[in-house]
């Protein structure tokens, strides 16, 4: 471990997968917390953050529901995991009430994130993706899913002055690499999240339907293969295939698990998508560069329907509560 155990790290977020790092990092390093959910924190601070699933543990760590309560504290790394959206609002009330030079980390899904963290400061910035996935279950409650590696790597910066958060992770028990250039494990995630993340909320969170039905898997591979063309347009590289985990699944040498993507998720209790960061992207460039994508545009075009109509839902389940 090192001189790990002096860090500090903040995790701004700290829903599925913010909270299985915050757990995870605790017994080695100062771990706070930043959710603007009240509920989440107030029982963090009370009874501490419960992992369940794949990993079990009660992390004790500091929580707070706004940035104002961290003025004047310093960080060495501040890891971005709220929904893309949240990003800049998120940044803005943040740097200006923190000490020192933290590394500003995105290990959020989408694209965006790390162009929005360096354009507001001049602090060094990393993006890279998590493997993982999680599921918030409540008030100081989150399920660990799926564990999986971690790829990061400087966007502005030096890859050595980042090799300590890497060896951080991997102390955690969390399977990390730093990168010189991070971008092309971004493109594979990337990648699958465009993919699977709207299929699975389309198919209102029933995995089995991802992998058992036909037409759903041509779909899948139909979409991926829009997605690459449109990567490789970019001149983007990918450093692993993007559905390797969903061709391990179809030939049984993954099992099938219950989660069918963070999306799913959310249209469950009403709340906005990422989906404009994701397939959404990938429909605004490839019209951009003229390359034809019908089934992520259809996709693209059905999950946003189905945003409006999820949070309709949630609004008049509220009213007929008297909420």
């Amino acid at each position: 471990m090192g001189a790990s155990a002096a860090k500090s790290v903040l995790i701004v977020g700290c829903g599925a997968i913010g909270g299985v790092l915050a757990a995870k990092l605790a017994p080695l390093a100062r771990v706070v917390a930043l959710d603007t959910d009240a509920a989440h924190v107030a029982a963090i601070r009370a009874e501490g953050l419960r992992l369940t699933g794949v990993t079990a543990a009660t992390a004790r760590i500091e929580a707070v529901p706004n940035a104002t309560e961290l003025a004047g504290q310093h960080f060495d790394a501040v890891i971005f995991l709220v929904k893309s959206a949240a990003t800049e609002p998120a940044a803005r009330a943040l740097l200006p009430v923190l000490e020192g030079r933290p590394w500003l980390v995105t290990l959020q899904n989408g694209m965006g994130n790390a162009e929005t963290l360096c354009a507001l400061s001049d602090l060094p910035v990393a993006r890279g993706v998590a493997m993982q996935a999680g599921r918030f279950a409540g008030p100081g409650q989150v399920e660990h899913l799926i564990d999986g590696a971690i790829w990061l790597g400087p966007v502005r910066g030096d890859a050595a002055d980042l090799r300590w958060l890497g060896a951080l992770l991997n102390d955690a028990g969390l399977s990390a690499t730093v990168l010189d250039e991070p971008m092309g494990a971004v493109w594979s995630k990337f990648v699958f999240n465009a993919v699977m993340n709207p299929v699975g909320a389309l198919l209102l969170g029933n995995n089995a339907a991802r992998y058992e039905v036909p037409e759903v898997r041509e779909l899948i591979d139909e979409m991926a293969a829009e997605c690459i063309a449109v990567v490789e347009a970019l001149g983007g590289t990918l450093a692993f295939d993007p559905m390797d985990f969903v061709k391990k699944i179809r030939t049984g040498q993954a099992p099938l698990s219950r989660h069918a993507g963070s999306m799913a998720l959310d249209v469950a209790r009403g709340a906005p998508l990422e989906v404009d960061e994701l397939t959404g992207f990938v429909v605004r460039e490839a019209a951009r560069l003229g390359i034809p994508v019908p089934n992520c545009r259809a996709v693209f075009r059905l999950t946003k329907g189905l945003e409006y109509a999820a949070q309709r839902r949630r609004e008049t389940e509220k009213e007929g509560n008297g909420a």
